[in-house]
């Protein structure tokens, strides 16, 4: 990398190449490429290989219409068993639970469905009038989501009865005109059922038992759900899994995501706490940023190892995953201010194992005097020497220092994801890189490099027939090439090899 002073910096891309120079075909390439596929006759190739070939894609997937459904938020005051509802009504682990009031903090979107009705699911932070702080700020979060909502649960602790704090919630929900749900939680047995019954007094109709720590009576809540719930939803966009681009920020905790989103977003949209590990659940955000809207998830900071986390953070750590799964490009925030670690190299390999596109925002940039500096090129140069195709931005999320420039990073990154290059010219490329540089000869033997198609995008996928096994570093050399050749700067690309032998002549 070059030597480190401030202009140099900033954004560094490890490329240079323009990424569509030399990618259209000429003559000389599609000749090529009917030669080569003509010389394929001569080996063993299945109908999956046969269907590539031709066609130079994998089957693709079905196109998910989850921007269409239905929005539900579950709503109620603390610690009365909202988020062990959605855990119930997912059937998986998903939203944070623990012993302790607020634990859920902003509202969170997930898919569900039920008797083949598919919708989304919002858990939200438990309701408190009167609130103050960070208080405020979750009830604030709470009748946003019912605002943007078609249909309430409404969830109350049949244990405890109606308090002034659920008389205060009724009245705000009859307000809104959403069709609710009344959810007497906590009723364990039929012995509770009694305590449901007085529910009534609220004026929402209905109270249903359920016990969302046993399942019981969830079946019956949910048919009543879907009497009310409309076949589309009347706030499309809420939630949307299309449009914008999808970021994810990612990062060992208290690295300063929370700080990045709230000065992107303009807003204290998330909680900010010098505490590592305030945020606990991953929460959505629309933010404009060069003139374009993008679509940000604050995730929780990853743990040390998931097997040494406790309790919510543990959790929170698989939903770290889950929401770099749900992501189109990862911004890895590090902190400069401290020396590189182990969890900062795991959660950049993570990235790239997950197949994202992936763009580099080292954090508190202004903190640096020239010695750290200094050292942490060398970090960088150790630690990262494999991710060097990522982007670089130089950032301070607290005084919003060159956060602009990570939209020409993510630009680039997004473009390099969704990349393909024609058969044709790829095919050219390989002859000439093993015409240079053949692949070295093992046992007597020198496999031959046969057809090369794009089978996939985000990431690019390749697919390189071949007479024989090719090498793992020889594979790295043919990453290597196709980067200078191509750019694809920021994002992991992947080659297979698939061996195919002779026909046999008869």
């Amino acid at each position: 990398m070059s030597e480190p002073h401030e202009d140099a910096v900033e954004v560094e891309w490890t490329g240079g190449l323009d990424p569509d120079a030399d990618v259209a075909p000429t003559e000389e390439d599609l000749q090529l490429e009917r030669a080569l596929r003509a010389g394929l006759d001569d080996f063993e190739l299945s109908d999956d290989d046969r269907t590539l070939v031709e066609t130079g894609e994998l089957p693709p997937g079905e196109q998910d219409e989850a921007e269409l459904r239905p929005v539900v938020a579950i709503v109620g005051r603390p610690n009365v068993g909202k988020s062990s509802l959605v855990n119930r009504i997912l059937g998986r682990r998903e939203a944070v639970v623990e012993d302790v009031p607020g634990v859920t903090r902003d509202r969170v979107a997930y898919d569900a469905d039920w008797s083949g009705r598919r919708f989304t699911l919002v858990d939200t932070g438990g309701w408190e009038v009167d609130a103050t702080g960070i208080h405020l700020r979750v009830a604030e979060q709470a009748e946003v989501a019912v605002e943007l909502a078609d249909a309430v649960m409404f969830v109350v602790d049949a244990t405890v009865g109606a308090t002034d704090t659920d008389e205060q919630v009724v009245r705000l929900l009859r307000r809104s005109g959403k069709p609710v749900v009344l959810v007497a939680n906590k009723v364990d047995d039929q012995r509770f059922e009694a305590d449901a019954a007085m529910l009534w007094s609220l004026g929402l109709g209905q109270p249903w038992p359920v016990s969302a720590l046993h399942g019981r009576g969830t079946g019956d809540a949910l048919d009543a759900l879907l009497d009310v719930l409309p076949d589309t939803t009347s706030v499309p966009g809420a939630y949307p899994r299309g449009g914008p681009r999808r970021v994810a920020l990612l990062g060992r905790p208290n690295v300063g995501k929370s700080s990045l989103l709230n000065r992107l977003a303009g807003e204290e949209r998330v909680v900010v706490d010098s505490v590592a590990g305030t945020t606990r659940d991953p929460v959505d955000e629309l933010v404009e940023l060069g003139g374009k809207v993008w679509r940000f998830v604050d995730t929780a900071g990853i743990r040390r190892r998931v097997h040494q986390t406790r309790g919510a953070d543990f959790y929170a750590s698989l939903r770290t995953q889950t929401a770099l799964e749900k992501a189109e490009v990862a911004v890895v925030l590090v902190d400069v201010s401290e020396p590189l670690t182990e969890q900062d190299v795991r959660v950049v390999q993570q990235v790239v194992d997950s197949g994202r596109a992936l763009v580099l925002a080292f954090n508190k940039w202004d903190t640096l005097d020239e010695e750290r500096r200094y050292y942490l090129e060398r970090e960088i140069e150790r630690d990262l020497v494999q991710m060097q195709w990522a982007p670089r931005v130089n950032i301070s999320a607290s005084t919003g220092r060159n956060v602009a420039k990570m939209v020409p990073a993510l630009e680039t990154a997004l473009a390099s994801w969704d990349r393909r290059i024609p058969t044709s010219r790829l095919n050219a490329f390989f002859g000439e890189v093993v015409a240079a540089h053949p692949h070295p000869v093992r046992s007597g033997k020198q496999p031959r490099i046969l057809f090369a198609t794009q089978a996939d995008t985000r990431p690019p996928k390749f697919v390189v027939f071949a007479s024989g096994f090719i090498e793992a570093g020889y594979r790295r050399f043919l990453e290597r090439r196709l980067r200078e050749q191509f750019g694809f700067e920021g994002t992991p690309i992947e080659i297979s090899v698939r061996v195919r032998e002779k026909r046999s002549r008869r």
